[in-house]
């Protein structure tokens, strides 16, 4: 596989030599694989930069059941062509992920690659850091892929979380720059959570009669029976005179979790669901920081904490997280009743969040600091 790797990333470098050729635009090409199109953190981002530059998102992702069916990889490829023209052309890319054609090519130096990576903190080891881990990269792939290479900035949200950047990515820590995700400006906006709310509500017209308790926890890569069993116990155990439940299960989730008594959803994004949250238990996902601005108490259902440690690896220490964690469902339901330290939880968000204002116009500032200057 290496080898075949290796000629392909020959084959690619040979084409963009050529691509190279073309002059650089007063261009900005925005690429994901986190899903056909583009995230909020891409929107608000491309809106401030389109205003004076041009913005080319390409977005397409590669996951789940299909993503081995020749047909899809064929697409992929044809798809990496146009990041490579639009990498050639470009004076900056921007990134919210791993891109392959970014790592694999070797590029003209007025590119300026900015990892602006989909997380604004960390839960879970990945890239280098999950090396030699069950659902991590082995270390022979990830040197034939140059895995999270030709990054020249990589934006973190807080120092706490800038070592487990330099680490994931394995890079220096001068090229991390502290800069909070776009997104985070929607957070406190009051126009965004009205109409957010409001639709949600107009979906699910229960969740304005009790307490809303989401439930978030992360993708993993098998055991979704497991998952759906899990599951099923915290809605055995749940309060609903008390509470309402609502399951935001990841995309790819694959098990049935259907129950009469809970809100599977699959219309809005977890994001927008915080703006109906009373409470929110998770696992191992990286929501918990949107939930932590937002003074939303955290739960954390672990109920595979040493297998998912062994097979994946945990980033932080679980017994300092902010709120009650649990492998038990009955033992966390009762937690929803206990007082909460909301204090210990500010804390803990401003280690790893340290602005929340203005984040689009910041990020966009420093995109065009990249750019060639225009002239009066």
């Amino acid at each position: 596989m290496t080898v075949l790797i290796g000629l392909f990333k020959v084959f690619l470098n040979l084409i963009y030599l050529i691509l190279k050729i073309l002059p650089a635009q007063n261009k900005v090409v925005m690429i994901s694989r986190q899903s056909d199109c583009p995230g909020l953190d891409f929107v608000l981002l491309g809106r401030a930069l389109e205003r004076r530059h041009r913005v080319v998102m390409l977005c397409k992702t590669l996951e789940g059941k299909e993503k081995a069916r020749a047909s899809v990889c064929l697409r992929y490829g044809l798809h990496i062509f146009r990041q490579m023209y639009h990498l050639a052309t470009s004076r900056v890319c921007v990134l919210d992920s791993y891109c392959p054609a970014v790592s694999l090519l070797r590029h003209k130096k007025s590119l300026t690659v900015i990892q602006m990576w989909h997380s604004n903190g960390t839960m879970k080891r990945f890239g280098y850091s999950a090396i030699g881990k069950k659902e991590g990269t082995s270390p022979r792939m990830a040197k034939a892929m140059n895995m999270h290479r030709h990054y020249d900035v990589v934006l973190c949200s807080g120092r706490a979380y800038s070592e487990h950047l330099y680490q994931g990515f394995d890079i220096s820590p001068d090229k991390i720059k502290i800069y909070t995700l776009p997104r985070f400006d929607l957070l406190h906006d009051a126009a965004y959570e009205q109409k957010t709310r409001a639709a949600v509500y107009a979906r699910y017209p229960c969740l304005q009669e009790k307490p809303t308790v989401i439930y978030a926890p992360t993708f993993r890569e098998g055991g979704h029976e497991e998952f759906a069993r899990h599951l099923r116990q915290l809605a055995d155990a749940f309060d609903f005179e008390r509470y309402a439940l609502v399951v935001k299960a990841h995309p790819l989730f694959a098990a049935d979790c259907s129950d009469d008594r809970v809100i599977v959803d699959r219309v809005f994004t977890t994001f927008d669901m915080l703006f109906v949250a009373d409470k929110v238990i998770s696992d191992y996902s990286c929501v918990i920081y949107e939930a932590a601005v937002r003074d939303i108490p955290l739960y954390f259902y672990a109920y595979d904490l040493e297998e998912y440690q062994s097979d994946r690896g945990l980033a932080l220490d679980y017994d300092t997280l902010p709120g009650f964690t649990e492998q038990e469902a009955a033992a966390l339901v009762r937690d929803l009743e206990k007082p909460y330290d909301l204090e210990y939880l500010r804390a803990f968000t401003a280690r790893y969040v340290e602005n929340t204002e203005d984040c689009t116009r910041k990020v966009a500032s420093l995109v065009e600091e990249y750019m060639p200057k225009q002239e009066c």
